[in-house]
């Protein structure tokens, strides 16, 4: 029996059958270009029924600005409203608790709470050091207001965050904002929820960053109350792009002081004397014109993701993370020494479906992710590589101390390849794979094949480049 015999006969594979029928018919496309998509963490697959939804409600039925009365604005007043509201529904929050600010994605809500936050010099901003930049980037705006930053590490090998340190950072020091995410960006982990009461209980706001966490996993609002939230529809179902969410408890989003206003986001404003008041409700936050075009569509993705059930798609995500870290695991040269290293989690307890590696040639130095890259891409491959917007994941993966980091400091505007030298690392990061709503074994058979076929008894040169290519 072939490898992709053994998880098909998986019995929670097995009952995740329905996703392969979707596969064939919503998603054919990529069978039909002969193409394998490893990205979902980057981003979500559309599905026809979704592009036909759109186009459906486009013709159906004029929409205009929503900023007035008439009947195409109301129409299209009415669709975000509606919108606002399943939001809210799909994470089981109350709405006299939560509000939905639409965003371009979850980076926009990010800066929404980076810039309006109330911090101070008897403020503190705590962070985890796994997380995304959009998350890493609000330190700037405490930075200005002189609030003190700190980061709590990650623990090799599983790259996790230990609770009695999370909770000694937390209890020390002033209070403020803790942000983390749900679900590492990098790695996969899942870091757990329970940190949100916590943090709250010991006088913190939190900011949850479930961008990574939403696509293959549901998230209650009703057991677990953050502050903030954030999220990028496109992470979920694929389309569209350009909306997000803020999702933040009203208690919370009144601490927020906006550092400017535009429209839509007042009540009334005068030029002859600097005077505005802001609008009471979420749509101060929401910056000029809505994308009122494509907000119904994250009604019709959580109404689609719904029929066909995150958890569904969760388990099938678990199933392929489970035989593609065996199968990484036990790739071996013909010298018995490995192919692969893993970042990260060796098994599906505690994380998403996300993998982090790097390959290894037969003198065990890495393959420089960037020739993966160029050649995956040959193959009709679609993963990502780099350091996925999480550097503090990155510097504990590659072991990268002060002392190298400060080194940084001396080339603020080197070249990228002497931010390496100076970093001593031999790529530029890693090689990531992640599944979602339409994977499939066929996909993991693929690639797994694909990279043993590629890489095995490979050398390359010292700078990971195979020796002819090397200047």
């Amino acid at each position: 029996m072939t490898t992709g015999g053994i998880l098909r006969a998986d019995p929670d594979y097995a009952a995740t059958a329905r996703l392969d029928e979707l596969r064939r018919t919503e998603y054919g496309y990529l069978d039909e270009q002969g193409h394998v998509y490893l990205d979902y963490t980057g981003a979500g697959l559309a599905a026809r029924a979704q592009i036909a939804a759109h186009a459906t409600r486009l013709s159906g039925t004029l929409f205009g600005n929503p900023h007035s009365v008439n009947p195409t604005s109301s129409a299209a007043t009415e669709m975000v409203a509606r919108t606002r509201a399943r939001v809210l529904a799909h994470l089981n929050a109350d709405p006299d608790e939560y509000v939905a600010v639409f965003t371009p994605n979850a980076t926009g809500a990010a800066r929404l709470v980076g810039e309006a936050y109330p911090f101070s010099r008897a403020s503190r901003l705590v962070l985890t050091c796994d997380n995304h930049n959009s998350l890493n980037g609000v330190r700037e705006f405490a930075r200005c207001a002189r609030t003190t930053t700190d980061y709590v590490p990650g623990t090799a090998p599983d790259l996790r965050v230990d609770p009695e340190v999370l909770t000694a950072e937390l209890t020390r020091g002033r209070r403020g904002l803790f942000g983390y995410p749900a679900q590492s960006n990098f790695s996969g982990v899942r870091h757990p929820l329970e940190w949100v009461g916590l943090a709250r209980d010991l006088g913190y706001d939190v900011l949850l960053d479930a961008a990574a966490y939403l696509p293959t996993a549901r998230l209650d609002l009703s057991v677990i109350h953050p502050d903030f939230l954030i999220v990028s529809w496109y992470k979920l179902f694929g389309y569209p792009t350009g909306v997000g969410c803020l999702v933040a408890r009203r208690e919370a989003l009144a601490k927020l002081r906006r550092p400017w206003f535009s429209g839509g986001t007042i009540k009334a404003v005068t030029v002859g004397t600097p005077w505005h008041a802001m609008a009471p409700d979420e749509s101060a936050f929401e910056d000029g014109t809505l994308n009122f075009l494509s907000i119904p569509d994250v009604h019709f993705g959580l109404d689609w993701l719904e029929g066909i059930g995150v958890e569904l798609v969760g388990t099938r995500a678990r199933c392929l993370t489970r035989w593609l870290l065996d199968r990484l695991t036990a790739l071996r040269h013909s010298d018995g020494s490995p192919m692969a290293v893993v970042y990260g989690p060796l098994t599906t307890e505690g994380r998403g479906g996300t993998i982090a590696f790097n390959l290894l040639d037969r003198a065990g130095r890495i393959v420089d992710e960037r020739l993966v890259a160029a050649e995956t891409s040959a193959a009709g491959i679609s993963l990502r590589t780099g350091c996925f917007c999480n550097p503090g994941v990155g510097e504990g993966a590659f072991g990268l101390g002060l002392d190298r980091l400060r080194a940084l400091g001396t080339s603020a505007s080197g070249s990228f390849e002497e931010y390496l030298r100076l970093l001593g690392l031999p790529s530029a990061g890693a090689i990531r794979v992640s599944f979602g709503i339409a994977s499939t074994a066929g996909d993991v058979e693929r690639f797994a094949e694909f990279t043993e076929r590629t890489y095995r008894d490979r050398l390359t040169g010292t700078d990971g480049l195979p020796p002819r290519d090397r200047c």
